[in-house]
């Protein structure tokens, strides 16, 4: 069984949590980014939510809102797809090194 510091000095190990950093920082930003322009569309620009799209009943707010919904699923399935493909490769080539 490897020790904890070999783990820590290989650098794979290093490369994997900068990566899996960087993702998870650079994603949080942009669902940070959309949730404050939603929530300061909500405060300030309550009029424009409001106006109705063409003659019908739905409004801006409507599609805006699921607009945020949905990217955060998207948001979700980009670091999985990340996670799945070269996180789990990473992890797994670590393991083996350090056996």
């Amino acid at each position: 069984m490897a020790s904890y510091q070999t783990i820590m000095n290989n650098p794979k190990f290093k490369a994997l949590v900068s990566e899996r950093s960087s993702i998870a920082w650079t994603l949080s930003i942009v669902m940070l980014a959309i949730y404050l322009g939603f929530i300061l569309l909500v405060a300030y620009a309550k009029g424009f939510l409001g106006t109705p799209l063409g003659s019908g009943v739905m409004t801006y707010g409507i599609p805006i809102g699921l607009f945020v919904i949905i990217s955060a699923f998207i948001l979700t399935g980009i670091y999985v797809r990340k996670a799945n493909a070269r996180f789990d490769d990473l992890t797994r080539q670590i393991v083996e090194e350090s056996k």
